[in-house]
Order: C-alpha cells, then structure tokens, then sequence
C-alpha cells in the first residue's frame, strides 16, 4: 500500500495541469505513477492486481491516475470526488474551495466530450480500461453530487456502458440510505449515492474491497 501526501494547494493535488492528465506527462501524476512502478518492481507486486483510491481531491487525483494510466490500474474508487480533466487549465487552486468553483458545482458535459478529456489523456491507447466505483453524499454542498453523476457519464462513455437499473434499500452494499446506479452488470462501473451523506462519502472497505476483487 502506498500512501502519497501533497504539500501544496491546501494539501490537494494537481488534478489540473497538462502535465497530470496526460500519460507520461509531469506534476503530481508523474510523481505517484513513479511511486507505483518502484514499489512493482522491488516487491515483485502482481501488475494485474494494482488499484487506486482517495476521498475529495485525493478522489479527483484517482480519476486522474485512472484517466491518464489505464494500463496501471485494475480498478478505481473515488469518494466525493470529480470527473477526469473537471479542472483542466483551472489557473486557481484546484480545490472545492479555491476561486474556481465551476467544477466542484457540478460542471455538466455530454457522456462523449468527458470520455474524450480521458482518450486524449493516452492517444492511442487500446488496452483495457479501470474498472470504476463512485461514490457520493446527496448532502455534500463542497463537492456536488452533480460530480458523482458526471463521472458516472465518463466512465460510462469510456467502458461503453450504459446505465441499467438502480436499487434503492436493504440490499444496496453500502447501505440502505443509498442509491446503487448500475451499469452493465455493475461489475465494470457502480455508483452509489447517499442520502444525507455529506463531504466525504466515507469509504466502505468491504464494498470496495470485493469490487476490487480481494477477499477481505
């Protein structure tokens, strides 16, 4: 397990420079990709079995690993966090409370021009994509749930699915006072929204431990 701190920006990351959304580019995304593949390489670590996760900006920087290194991750978890690229060219900080707030509120694109921030991240690329779980508080006024649906349009975008069912209730993973959005068969790309849930989503290990794949 690696856990990457940051000093700047409030303690956020850089989710909106060139350099973080592009693969091989520069900035904080460089940094922890650099950090992965050194602990890959001296610990002889299954490259199939690497996953990515964070809550608020740590969040938005796990859309960015997922985004700009899709043959690193296997899959991804982000808590209360924001769409690939949401920041993109943001000259303030990239934080929910920085001069810029028209990402953290919900900024809305089409399904097709978010997936394509994450294709222009890697051009080229054709290999398989992370899997993703989203999560989000209803009640979360930093960060608006708006962000959570628009991630979910992304990735739907990416992983060509399509939204098939949502569940509300006792048998929803992370709760009854969440909605679980479903795509395909929910074992690609997940969404769960809470009720009353403000900032952060508290992560769930266990549902994101088996969306992972790992036994707990």
């Amino acid at each position: 397990m690696i856990y990457p701190q940051t000093t700047r920006y409030s303690n956020c990351w850089d989710v909106n420079n060139a350099g973080s959304l592009t693969h091989g580019g520069s900035g904080d995304a460089l940094g922890i990709i650099s950090m992965v593949n050194y602990t890959i390489s001296k610990y002889s670590v299954d490259a199939s079995k690497v996953f990515v996760m964070g809550g608020s900006s740590g969040a938005m920087m796990t859309s960015v690993m997922a985004g700009s290194y899709p043959d690193v991750f296997e899959a991804g978890a982000v808590y209360s966090g924001t769409p690939f690229a949401c920041f993109a060219g943001s000259k303030s900080d990239p934080t929910p409370f920085g001069a810029n707030q028209t990402c953290a509120q919900g900024m809305q694109h089409t399904p097709e021009e978010w997936a394509r921030f994450v294709l222009n991240a890697y051009p080229g690329y054709t290999g398989k994509r992370p899997r993703m779980l989203v999560a989000h508080g209803l009640a979360d006024t930093l960060v608006r749930p708006q962000c959570g649906y628009e991630q979910l349009k992304q990735w739907g975008a990416v992983l060509n699915l399509t939204n098939t069912k949502n569940v509300t209730g006792s048998s929803v993973p992370e709760g009854p006072q969440y909605t679980q959005v479903m795509y395909g068969d929910g074992s690609k790309l997940v969404g769960y929204f809470g009720q009353g849930v403000g900032h952060i989503a508290p992560p769930n290990e266990p549902v994101m431990l088996g969306f992972f794949g790992i036994s707990t």
